[in-house]
């Protein structure tokens, strides 16, 4: 009897890089389109877009679109859409105006009565959807003019503020920490040394899912292809944290925000739950006569974009320093645009959260870069709409081809 190598079992998983690049051509194609869209405003602008200050602002003008998108991604994914988001964002700014510039509640409580809020008008959203079948699009069309007119009901049709300050910090504020001397280079200690830990982490995290899915059979790249795509994102990481380092350190609303990423890519990967949204979305009828309650799970996406929704309404408003009755304007369809340039399908289905971040950073990356070079916002909607169907129609391509 033969005796059997455990090592070629584990060779015979390794694809070259050219099909595994193939197979997964959807998310190389949108970082690769990042990438090239950050390098062509950083030369275009002679040097902006990568200043620390920049950099910065580019982060808090786009927070919220990332945290939102990380929700929306979920409802797109399980076959629905949510159209209200936009109206939500203020309607919360407005309330959470109210109890803390007007009542003069704690901000820690009120930030939490927030949150409940949110997930309130979520779960009143779901309940239409997931229980009496009433289309997503219509439900939250009509959420989106009822929260859009509460909100002006609830302001008086005027703004609300200044925030207290500890309400500001989780928008504006930075984390704590010494600037210290390297090289003649002042940096902020608590964001450099996370700056460090983060890329390891990563790494590590890599290569136990490289090695799991070799394990499991799974196709993977080249081990030479793996280290060199790490040691990129790595740098990246560094390069960015670096300056973010020179100038206030690492803004506490991009904590919140790798947080988040975080715990939804856990979710969506590795639990039951994040695994059933996605086999809703791919055949709803399927997966009910398997015994999975589809109507929860419907209703559970909802809840949770009503409170990241909530989460975003605090985050705009504490950067406004205001309530204002136009906030959150056009949300959705950027929220929306990210989700689809990262990938996910209308069909329901097909998504990764990944995608969805890097689908923002695209739209930020280009809203601050066409801001920059001066272009109008004309322009830049006609450009944001150009690029939107084009990763539909690649999406499209790819899949029609495969």
């Amino acid at each position: 009897m033969t005796p059997v190598n455990p090592s070629a079992t584990e060779e015979s998983n390794v694809v070259s890089v050219a099909d595994y690049i193939r197979s997964n051509i959807r998310e190389y194609g949108m970082l690769i389109a990042l990438v090239a869209i950050m390098v062509f405003f950083q030369f275009y602008t002679g040097g902006i877009l990568f200043k620390p200050v920049n950099l910065t602002n580019l982060v808090l003008q786009n927070s919220f679109i990332v945290i939102m998108a990380l929700g929306m991604l979920l409802v797109i994914v399980a076959g629905h859409i949510d159209l209200s988001v936009g109206s939500i964002v203020a309607f919360v700014g407005a309330i959470a105006a109210i109890l803390t510039v007007n009542l003069q509640m704690n901000y820690v409580l009120a930030g939490i009565l927030c949150l409940i809020i949110g997930g309130v008008i979520g779960a009143a959203q779901g309940y239409w959807i997931a229980y009496h079948r009433i289309p997503a699009f219509i439900v939250t069309l009509a959420g989106m003019l009822v929260f859009r007119g509460l909100t002006l009901f609830v302001l008086g049709g005027k703004n609300i503020g200044p925030f207290p300050k500890d309400f500001q910090v989780i928008s504006t504020g930075f984390l704590p920490g010494d600037m210290i001397d390297i090289a003649g280079i002042p940096l902020h200690s608590t964001s450099l040394i996370l700056t460090v830990i983060i890329p390891v982490v990563l790494f590590f995290l890599a290569w136990r899912r490289r090695k799991v899915n070799e394990s499991h059979g799974i196709d993977v790249e080249p081990y030479g292809f793996f280290v060199a795509q790490n040691v990129i994102i790595a740098l990246a990481i560094l390069f960015l944290g670096f300056q973010l380092s020179t100038y206030r350190g690492l803004p506490n609303v991009l904590v919140v925000m790798l947080v988040l990423i975080a715990a939804y890519t856990f979710v969506t990967r590795r639990t039951t739950i994040g695994r059933r949204v996605y086999a809703m979305g791919g055949n709803e009828k399927a997966t009910k006569l398997s015994g999975i309650n589809t109507e929860r799970l419907s209703f559970y996406t909802f809840v949770n974009m009503g409170v990241l929704a909530g989460l975003a309404g605090m985050i705009v408003a504490a950067r406004l320093n205001s309530a204002t009755p136009k906030a959150g304007v056009g949300f959705e369809l950027d929220v929306i645009a990210a989700c689809f340039i990262g990938g996910a399908s209308a069909s329901g289905g097909v998504g990764k959260i990944t995608g969805a971040v890097i689908g923002a950073f695209i739209m930020g990356v280009m809203n601050n870069g066409m801001s920059i070079v001066g272009l109008g916002i004309d322009f830049q909607q006609m450009v944001k709409g150009l690029v939107l169907l084009a990763a539909v129609f690649f999406d499209v391509y790819n899949k029609n081809k495969g």
